[in-house]
C-alpha cells in the first residue's frame, strides 16, 4: 500500500480522482517525429520537444507527470542500437518532467513509465523471467535514481512479465507502484487472463495501486477495472483508456473519441471510485483538460465508495463475452426477429456466401443461420463462416451444432472453438444421417442427444466447467437455440420432447418449415394443456416455394412437410411465375404467423438469397412495429 508519509497518499485522500496526463507518443508523432524513430532517445535529442509536451499535460491540468520512457529498456532500446544508454535516457526523461514540475512552481509529481519489454517470455518466447528481471530493475533502478516519485508499469499484455516487472520494483524501491495491464476486445489478455486473474496475481506480486490501460477505450475500461475491484481489496484501482479504437486514415493513425467524451469517463470513474485516471493512446492535453474541468465540477464524493454494479457469474467473473447476444437481446425485449439459414461453400471460396450475407443484412435480416453439411453433404465448415459473416459482414450468426458425427471430445473442443471465434449463438440439433449424404460410409456415431448437449452448454460450459467438472478458465455465454417439428404426428410426444430441451436450458425454437398457421396453433395448445402456456421464443420456419417441382419433392419426400393442396394448387398454376407465386405464399404465411410467434426461420430454396431479400423487405415495416 502507498505510505501514509508519501506525497500520492495525499492525493488519494481526496474525493475526486487523481489525474494522470495522457499520450506522450501521439503528441510527439503530431509534431512530425515519425513512428520508425526512438521516442525515448528524443529525451537526450529533442528534449525541448519532450518538455514542451509536459508543459501542455500541466497546464491541462495533470497531477501526475509520466515520463517518455515507456520503451527505454535494453531490449527495446536495442533495435535502435540505443541499448548501452539505457540509463542516460531514463535519467533525462525523469529531469525533464521534474525541470518543467519546478518550473511552474506547482506539487505534481513524477511518475517513471515502464512499457513491456517488446519479447516473448518462456514458455511463449526465449527469454527466461530471470532475464526480464534484470532488464526492469536496469530501468527502474535509474528512474528511481534520478527522482521518479513513482511507478506506473503500463500496456503489459502478460501477466507474468507484469509481475516480473513488479518484482523488479521491489527489489530496488518502496516508491509507489502502479501495475496496468491491457486487453482485447473479448475482455481479456492477449494470453487469455481474465480481469480476475490478473489482479489476484498482481495483488499478490504486490502492486500498490492495479487497473488496467491502453485496450479498447473508456467505456471497457469502465467495465473491466470494476471487475477487478472485488479481488484488489483496498487497494485503489487506475483506468487510463485509449482514446476509443484507432483506424487508419492515409498515413495517420486516428483515434474517435472526443476530449467531451473523456470527460463523461472521467466522472463515471469518480462514480465508479477510481483513485487514478488519465488518457493513454490517442489523448491530447485538450483530453486531459475536460477531464480536470469535469472532475472540478463534481459533487462531493467521500471515500469515494464504488457504486458502479458489476454482475458475477457462478464463478465470480463476466466478461464482454457474457453480456447478452444480439439475439437474445431482441428476443427478451419481445422484437419480431428474422433469421435466414445460408448453406456454406462446397469448396474454400467464401465470395459467394458473403454476397449473399451483406444482400440479407441491407434487406433487414437480424441474424444469419449457418447450417452445418446439410442432408450430410460436403461443405466448408459453419465456424468459419459464421466468424466471417459477423467480421465482415457486420451482421450476428447463428452456428448450427449437430450432434451426430460427433464424440465428446470433440463437442466440447468444438464449443470452445466457436466461443474463441466469437460465435456465441448456437442451434443444436441430431444432424442428418451421413447414410443420405456424399459418404455414406462414414461414422455416424454421437455421444450425446440434442438434449444432452444443451445441457452440458448451458449447465456446465456456461458455468465455467466441461462435461467432468474441469475449469475451462471462464464461463462461456452461448445462447442455444433447439429443433421443434410443429408438423408432427405425435404431437403430445414433440411438446414432451421440447419440456425436456426447455428445462435442460434452451433459450429459443427454430422450427421446420410449415405452410399452415394452424399448426402453431395446435401446438401451442397442446404444449399448455400439459406444462402450462410456452413462454420459449419460437422463429417458425417459411421455406418460400420456387416451383410445382419443388413443392412435390418437399411434399412427398421430406419428413416433417407438410404442403396443404390449396397452396400446391397456387403454385402449379402460376406455372413460370412459380417463384413470384411461392414470394407471395411466404410473405401471406409470415403476416398470419407473425402475431403468434417471435420470429421466422427463413429457408431461402437453392441460396436463392434474393427470394429471402424480397420477403424481408415486404413485412419488414409490420416487423419492426411488432
Amino acid at each position: 500500500m502507498v505510505k501514509s508519509d508519501h506525497p500520492l497518499h495525499a492525493l488519494l485522500q481526496r474525493d475526486r480522482p487523481v489525474l494522470l496526463d495522457g499520450a506522450m507518443g501521439t503528441m510527439l508523432h503530431a509534431r512530425g517525429f515519425g513512428f520508425e524513430l526512438c521516442f525515448d532517445e528524443l529525451n537526450l535529442t529533442q528534449p525541448d520537444q519532450v518538455a514542451a509536451i509536459h508543459r501542455e499535460y500541466l497546464a491541462a491540468g495533470a497531477d501526475i507527470l509520466e515520463t517518455n520512457t515507456f520503451g527505454a529498456n535494453r531490449y527495446k532500446l536495442s533495435q535502435h542500437g540505443l541499448e548501452d544508454q539505457v540509463v542516460e535516457i531514463n535519467t533525462a526523461a525523469v529531469q525533464l518532467a521534474r525541470q518543467v514540475i519546478d518550473e511552474a512552481g506547482t506539487q505534481a509529481l513524477v511518475a517513471g513509465s515502464v512499457g513491456p519489454l517488446g519479447v516473448r517470455l518462456a514458455p511463449f518466447g526465449r527469454v527466461r523471467p530471470e532475464q526480464a528481471f534484470d532488464a526492469f530493475r536496469q530501468q527502474i533502478e535509474a528512474l528511481v535514481e534520478a527522482g521518479a516519485d513513482l511507478l506506473v508499469l503500463e500496456t503489459h499484455s502478460d501477466v507474468y512479465e507484469l509481475q516480473e516487472a513488479i518484482r523488479a520494483a521491489r527489489a530496488v524501491t518502496d516508491l509507489p507502484v502502479v501495475a496496468m495491464m491491457t486487453f482485447t476486445r473479448d475482455d481479456r489478455t492477449l494470453l487469455g487472463d481474465t480481469p480476475k486473474k490478473v489482479a489476484q496475481a498482481l495483488v499478490e506480486t504486490g502492486a500498490d495501486i492495479i487497473g488496467a490501460n491502453c485496450s479498447e477505450g473508456p467505456a471497457q475500461l469502465l467495465r473491466l477495472v470494476a471487475r477487478m475491484q472485488p479481488t484488489v481489496g483496498d487497494r485503489p484501482l487506475c483506468a487510463i483508456p485509449n482514446a476509443g479504437w484507432p483506424e487508419r486514415v492515409a498515413d495517420r493513425i486516428m483515434y474517435p473519441a472526443t476530449a467531451d467524451y473523456f470527460g463523461d469517463f472521467a466522472a463515471s470513474a469518480a462514480q465508479a471510485g477510481f483513485a487514478l485516471i488519465g488518457g493513454c493512446c490517442g489523448t491530447t492535453p485538450d483530453h486531459i483538460r475536460q477531464m480536470r474541468q469535469a472532475l472540478e465540477h463534481l459533487p462531493s464524493l467521500p471515500g469515494r465508495s464504488p457504486v458502479y454494479t458489476v454482475g458475477n457469474g457462478d464463478n465470480g467473473e463476466t466478461t464482454e463475452a457474457s453480456e447478452p447476444t444480439g439475439l437474445a437481446e431482441k428476443l427478451g425485449r419481445g422484437d419480431f426477429v428474422v433469421s435466414v439459414e445460408m448453406n456454406p461453400p462446397r469448396g474454400f471460396s467464401t465470395h459467394k456466401v458473403l454476397a449473399g450475407a451483406h444482400l440479407l443484412a441491407e434487406a433487414g435480416a437480424d441474424v444469419i443461420n449457418v447450417a452445418d453439411s446439410p442432408m450430410a453433404r460436403m461443405r466448408m465448415s459453419p465456424w468459419a463462416v459464421c466468424q466471417l459473416i459477423q467480421r465482415q459482414v457486420g451482421i450476428e450468426s447463428v452456428l448450427h451444432f449437430p450432434t451426430r458425427g460427433r464424440n465428446l471430445l470433440r463437442v466440447q473442443g468444438d464449443l470452445l472453438a466457436s466461443h474463441a471465434l466469437g460465435v456465441r449463438n448456437i442451434f443444436v440439433v441430431m444432424g442428418d444421417p451421413t447414410a443420405v449424404g456424399d459418404y455414406p460410409e462414414a461414422m455416424d456415431n454421437y455421444d450425446l442427444v440434442p438434449t444432452g448437449l444443451i445441457k452440458l452448454v448451458k449447465h456446465s460450459f456456461n458455468m465455467g466447467v466441461d462435461h467432468a467438472g474441469t475449469d475451462i478458465g471462464g464461463a462461456t455465454s452461448f445462447f442455444v437455440g433447439c429443433a421443434l417439428n410443429l408438423s408432427a404426428q405425435d404431437i403430445e410426444r414433440e411438446a414432451r420432447l421440447l419440456h425436456k430441451k426447455l428445462e435442460s436450458g434452451a433459450d429459443f425454437a427454430l422450427t421446420q418449415p410449415v405452410f399452415s398457421p394452424d399448426l402453431v396453433e395446435r401446438f401451442q395448445a397442446a404444449y399448455e394443456e400439459l406444462f402450462g402456456a410456452l413462454t420459449l421464443p419460437v422463429l417458425v420456419g417459411v421455406l418460400p416455394l420456387y416451383n410445382d417441382r419443388h413443392a412435390a419433392f418437399l411434399h412427398n419426400e421430406v419428413p416433417g412437410i407438410n404442403i396443404p393442396p390449396s397452396i400446391q394448387d397456387r403454385v402449379r398454376r402460376a406455372g413460370d411465375e412459380g417463384r413470384a407465386e411461392g414470394i407471395r405464399i411466404a410473405i401471406e404465411l409470415l403476416q398470419a404467423l407473425e402475431p403468434q410467434v417471435q420470429g421466422v426461420y427463413l429457408m431461402p430454396p437453392f441460396s436463392r438469397y434474393d427470394m429471402a431479400a424480397e420477403i424481408i423487405e415486404a413485412v419488414q415495416p409490420a416487423a419492426k412495429v411488432a
